[in-house]
């Protein structure tokens, strides 16, 4: 029988939008918080929002967030009775369980025991079928040669997915289409998962071809009870993450819903389970297949605490207090439905890489009913090569499907995110879709849907050139654009320029003549009148006889035009190019980001093709192939494996053939 327990300070061993989300509850709930902070984090949001803050050493995770020793020294020196892990990090890390443990702290979380249980994704497999919970058809043992993990894959049968076996948030993953595929993919999913998790234990799997991702929330207590919170669609994922989020998962029958919660239900209680943790499973059909057990709070935990009324992290407070859970299954109810956008700093149309630097802008939408916005970020903060690129949730709510949805593409019009690139006209593009709004959802949906969600051609619209010409002239002197600084010229006065902006890969060189509070503007042989004004961001343009709303955030290399909701263009201004420049740089291979160099894959002095893989990239626990421009010869290496370099930076001399 547990004892019940007085939490009365809790330090949060996380950072960013979750250490927020738990400091909302613990302040609600009359219970101090203790936030801790790397170097890179002394000014952060969760910083200032907690009662206490704690330093614990540099910047990278592992010489701070992951070092167990520093979080148990800082939860001694404030006096906190318990932990909160939050997600990532050591939330799912049985030795810092037990640590906790040991040290008299509440762990806000599992025991030890269950996390081990379900960290080993080959353990969790026997324990599931064990408990008659359906498995995809694979292989989960410990025999880990290459040649027995092939021929494993051929008695599954091709498609397969390898999968570490410690693994989560899409790391160590690799989808097998055929057996030529197979040694440079396990390989790679070998390398990654020891990165991440010191772990290259892998699993093969059955790679069902049209799964629909569909989890489950499930809580447990001390005393032997167990509920689950309904079910949420995770199906629309990039690099095997998910961006979108929905609950109730949609049509799903009432019996597979109720079947799906059961299992889960049964798996958490195989282990002894206690606190939050959600159930994966992969839908195909009506058929379902357990995937994985996360035992902790998930990412999209919110869209459940919208439909289900309930906060889940002070359900996690009072279980960990030795309380009973809040409520039984029959008490339990969902209403209306939930959509849950997670914002990253990332380019999608640069296969999802990650984006740092400053937000020079940050402005999300007003709080409304069925509007929530969880961040860790203020306007100004920087985006770290550190950490999870992840800047916001931004979740609605509404009695039916089409109307959270409609709600939610209002927010992100109204989203406004500039300094870094992101994927906000992405996952606009993605609610927009027909299919989508159909929901008819898989694991797919953005490989199969990738030229529908392709962003515009750009070459034929030249309204926010027009705009930004317009904003730049108004804030110009008298010199020509680009040559010097830029303030205070007075339409009035008559004078003409060129202005050269490069936006996206399109160049744009514009005759400019102003005169008497009006632009005549001519480009490729096109010519407008362009007059306006601008104010607090907001650009009202015309142009000839149309007339058209956009905002535009200036910075240092030139600004961004804000359009058609989440659209967004940055417009980089350049001296006028009159057809004399020579592209120097179209054989060199840079870093497209900050990151760490993993691996040379050729030899100085090797022949080879385009598109060759040249050497592997890290960064925010991501790989990155840099691949040979064009037939020719690897001359020289400037960085060796182990090396930190910016982005921008030359990697290697490459000599192309002639």
């Amino acid at each position: 029988m547990s004892v019940t327990k007085n939490i009365k300070k809790v330090l949060i061993a996380n950072r960013g939008e979750i250490a927020c989300r738990i400091i909302a509850t613990a302040r609600q709930q009359h219970i101090r918080s203790v936030a801790v902070y790397s170097e890179a984090d002394q000014h952060a949001m969760h910083v200032n929002q907690a009662d206490e803050a704690v330093a614990i050493g540099p910047a990278p995770a592992s010489q701070s967030y992951l070092v167990q020793d520093k979080i148990i020294a800082a939860a001694r020196q404030c006096g906190a009775d318990a932990i909160h892990p939050g997600y990532g990090f050591l939330s799912e890390n049985a030795t810092f369980a037990k640590r906790c443990e040991q040290e008299g702290i509440i762990f806000i979380g599992p025991p030890a025991s269950a996390i081990e249980a379900m960290g080993s994704k080959s353990r969790a497999k026997q324990i599931m079928e064990d408990a008659g919970v359906p498995l995809v058809p694979g292989y989960h043992g410990d025999e880990q040669s290459a040649e027995y993990l092939l021929s494993e894959a051929r008695r599954i049968g091709f498609p397969v997915m390898l999968k570490a076996a410690a693994g989560g948030g899409g790391k160590g993953m690799r989808q097998v289409m055929s057996e030529a595929e197979f040694h440079s993919a396990l390989a790679a999913a070998k390398r990654e998962a020891k990165a991440s998790f010191d772990d290259e234990l892998m699993l093969v799997e059955k790679f069902l071809t049209e799964p629909r991702h569909v989890e489950i929330q499930v809580f447990c207590d001390q005393h032997g009870n167990g509920v689950y919170l309904f079910d949420r669609d995770c199906s629309v994922q990039r690099r095997h993450q998910k961006i979108i989020e929905e609950a109730p998962a949609p049509g799903i029958s009432d019996s597979v819903r109720q079947q799906m919660g059961e299992s889960a239900l049964a798996a958490a209680k195989a282990i002894n389970y206690v606190g939050a943790g959600t159930v994966e499973f992969l839908l195909d059909g009506d058929d379902f297949y357990f995937m994985e057990m996360n035992t902790r709070l998930q990412v999209e935990h919110p869209v459940t605490e919208m439909v289900s009324g309930e906060d889940l992290v002070a359900w996690q407070l009072a279980v960990a207090a030795g309380q009973p859970l809040p409520k039984n299954q029959q008490q339990l109810r969902c209403h209306g439905h939930a959509f849950e956008v997670r914002l990253y700093a990332e380019d999608p149309d640069n296969e999802f890489l990650p984006s740092t630097g400053r937000l020079t802008r940050l402005r999300f939408p007003a709080d409304a009913d069925g509007v929530r916005v969880d961040t860790g970020f203020n306007e100004g903060d920087t985006v770290s090569v550190h950490y999870d690129p992840m800047l916001a949730k931004l979740i609605t709510y509404s009695d039916t499907r089409d109307k959270a949805l409609a709600k939610m593409l209002n927010c992100l019009e109204q989203t406004r995110v500039t300094g870094v690139t992101t994927n906000l006209p992405y996952v606009h593009r993605v609610m927009e879709n027909a299919e989508f709004a159909a929901a008819r959802l898989t694991v797919h949906f953005i490989a199969e849907h990738s030229e529908a969600l392709a962003p515009r051609a750009f070459n034929i619209d030249y309204l926010p050139a027009m705009a930004f010409c317009l904003f730049q002239t108004m804030q110009s002197d008298s010199a020509p654009l680009g040559d010097q600084a830029l303030n205070g010229f007075r339409l009035n006065h008559q004078r003409q320029y060129y202005l050269a902006l490069q936006c996206q890969h399109k160049a744009y060189l514009l005759s400019v003549t102003a005169k008497e509070g009006q632009l005549s503007v001519t480009c490729e042989e096109n010519h407008w009148q362009v007059s306006g004004d601008w104010q607090d961001e907001n650009l009202n343009l015309t142009v000839d006889n149309y007339q058209r709303r956009y905002t535009v955030c200036p910075d240092s290399e030139g600004g961004w035009v804000l359009f058609d909701g989440a659209s967004a263009l940055h417009f980089t201004l350049q001296r006028p190019d009159f057809g004399q420049h020579e592209d120097a740089h179209e054989n060199e291979c840079v870093a497209p980001m900050n990151g760490t160099v993993v691996k040379l894959l050729v030899e100085p002095g090797s022949k080879v093709t385009k598109g060759t893989s040249l050497l592997i990239l890290e960064a925010m626990k991501m790989e990155h192939n840099v691949k040979a421009p064009a037939d020719g010869e690897v001359a020289e290496f400037f960085y060796q494996a182990g090396d930190m370099v910016d982005g921008g930076a030359a990697l290697l001399e490459f000599v192309a053939d002639e």
